[in-house]
């Protein structure tokens, strides 16, 4: 029997429990469906080594979008804590030296830090970048949770021609050459336009662009924080939250179709159920709400007052629709079509930090904020086009964190005093289209070893020789290719924003009309909205598409 109410909400990552704790507390009666037996999604914390006690973040791993606002709202007891150091680089041209940038130092030791690596005219340019990006980030992050501002509205609270030149109208590459002279320093600031993006800095379609302005606008500075406690932390309360506003949160409940209608199939405790709302907030990657779209077509065929699904023998792919073509070419059609991510991420136990080549830099400070390797400008470019061939590249760019150097929360007390660290690695320019040349497990394999490969060029000892093991003897190392994260998480390809990025605005003759509109939540379908990373102003941990749908449904209910 259909169970009725007022909002269904189809995921439970944490733009799903953003919506259901803002909704619940306005009085709806929300409904929130989750495949998995937790909820989180991809802000979880996880024991992933076998009789460990140390509970990583999994996939998400830092705090920046996250807004005040949210936490304020919602009443949320989630720490956050600053790094101290921003990064360091080790010089792949000699990785005996490298750059650490230090937030507290005074304008003699950055210049000091530049110079180290050859790099003296780039501090005094990176400052006046950075000053640049901030002006950015102060005047659009708090458009985030506000109805979207359009292009032109945008362009006038950034008020900067030159600024809103280099960011948004110019390939970011064309932009950080002209800033800087250094190879080194230009693919530090890069790094920011590629995380789970693969493109071309210079590249006109500006996908670096888009994803460069989201990791650098973060709270109004673009700092990236740790949260206290691991990424569980931030989705634990924000359960509570909508838990004590009196959502009911189901887990183990995999939707297997909806329709416009508002209508949603699901399976629990082998069973399956239907539900029913006037609006559906989708907390699922665009692409995936399309497939249970086209499962609604056969899920429920019949005939529904208003319903904008034609009855299966007219749906445009079916067999007999106008539309249909064999099943082989439909299946390429989806890989051509669909978002595909670009990075492995590899988490590590570690029995203790290891020795740098860089004698001068404590590793203690060096894996504090962010530790590029092999992220030359030309390195970065050269794994595009390595990649873009279909080979993995190598050396492999990467970024590495280290969580417990600012909080040992997530370890076991005694485990910490014996002097333990966990690493969270990401590797760069890794498209989800290498699968079609590699196995999933030869792929894994092979990126694991290009990682630890790629660590081990800058140190003074092997990795693995400080790897912790498990209670079974084995390294305490998971690594998660594209499709890895796409079975377990339901993002397809991979792609960790659940599509292309989009500007955080509206277009001019962008059409406004619809609270959803209004609120970059919008479908085709009216009762459907999308509340996840795929939402215009989605991606990362931040909740921000969670409260935008939300705010679109309680301003459609008051109009």
């Amino acid at each position: 029997m259909s169970q009725p109410h007022d909002v269904v909400i189809i995921g439970g990552g944490h733009n799903g429990l953003t919506a259901a704790a803002y909704l619940a507390r306005a009085g709806r009666s929300v409904l929130l469906l989750e495949r998995d037996d937790h909820l989180g999604g991809a802000a979880v914390s996880a024991e992933a080594f076998d009789g460990i006690d140390a509970r990583l973040s999994r996939y998400s791993y830092l705090v920046s979008l996250l807004p005040r606002r949210i936490i304020d709202d919602l009443g949320l007891d989630v720490r956050l804590v600053r790094r101290r150091f921003s990064s360091y680089t080790p010089d792949p041209r000699d990785p005996e030296r490298g750059l650490l940038v230090d937030v507290e130092a005074d304008a003699a030791a950055a210049r000091e830090a530049f110079a180290r690596v050859g790099a003296d005219d780039d501090a005094a340019a990176w400052q006046a970048f950075y000053a640049d990006t901030a002006r950015v980030a102060q005047a659009l992050f708090p458009t985030l949770t506000e109805p979207l501002p359009t292009r032109a509205e945008a362009r006038a609270l950034v008020a900067d021609d030159r600024v809103w030149t280099a960011f948004v109208r110019q390939p970011l590459g064309r932009t950080i050459d002209a800033r800087f002279a250094d190879d080194l320093v230009r693919g530090v600031v890069a790094t920011d336009g590629l995380i789970g993006t693969f493109t071309d800095l210079d590249d006109p379609a500006l996908d670096a662009n888009r994803c460069f302005l989201y990791h650098v606008i973060g709270g109004g500075t673009g700092d990236w924080d740790v949260p206290v406690g691991g990424m569980g932390s931030v989705t634990g309360e924000l359960a509570r939250a909508a838990r004590e506003a009196g959502a009911q949160l189901v887990t183990g409940a995999e939707v297997l179709a909806v329709d416009p209608d508002g209508r949603v199939r699901y399976r629990l405790g082998g069973a399956e159920h239907e539900a029913s709302a006037p609006t559906l907030l989708a907390n699922v990657a665009p692409a995936v709400l399309e497939m249970l779209l086209e499962a609604g077509t056969t899920a429920f065929p019949e005939p529904v007052e208003g319903n904008a699904i034609a009855p299966r023998d007219q749906h445009p792919f079916s067999p007999d629709g106008p539309l249909a073509v064999p099943p082989v070419v439909r299946a390429r059609l989806r890989r051509l079509t669909a978002p595909e991510g670009a990075q492995v991420k590899v988490n590590l136990l570690l029995t203790r930090l290891p020795r740098l080549r860089d004698t001068e830099v404590a590793p203690e400070a060096a894996f504090a904020g962010t530790f590029h390797i092999n992220e030359l400008e030309s390195q970065l470019d050269a794994a595009y086009r390595a990649a873009a061939r279909g080979e993995i590249p190598s050396p492999l760019p990467c970024e590495i964190y280290c969580h417990t150097l600012s909080d040992a929360s997530i370890l076991d007390p005694e485990l910490a005093a014996s002097g333990a660290h966990t690493l969270t690695v990401f590797g760069l320019h890794v498209p989800h289209r290498l699968l079609e040349r590699f196995r999933n497990d030869e792929l894994r394999e092979r990126l694991q070893a290009e990682v630890l490969a790629s660590l081990n060029s800058v140190l003074a000892e092997p990795i693995e020789d400080v790897i912790a093991t498990d209670a079974a003897g084995r390294p305490c190392i998971e690594t998660k290719t594209t499709l890895d994260l796409e079975q377990a998480l339901r993002m397809p390809g991979g792609n960790i924003f659940h599509g292309p990025l989009s500007w955080p605005w509206a277009e001019d003759d962008a059409r406004l009309a619809t609270p959803a509109e209004r609120w970059g939540v919008a479908t085709r379908h009216p009762r459907i909205l999308i509340c996840g990373s795929g939402a215009v102003r989605g991606g990362a941990v931040s909740g921000i598409g969670g409260h935008n749908a939300a705010m679109a449904v309680l301003e459609a209910s008051v109009a």
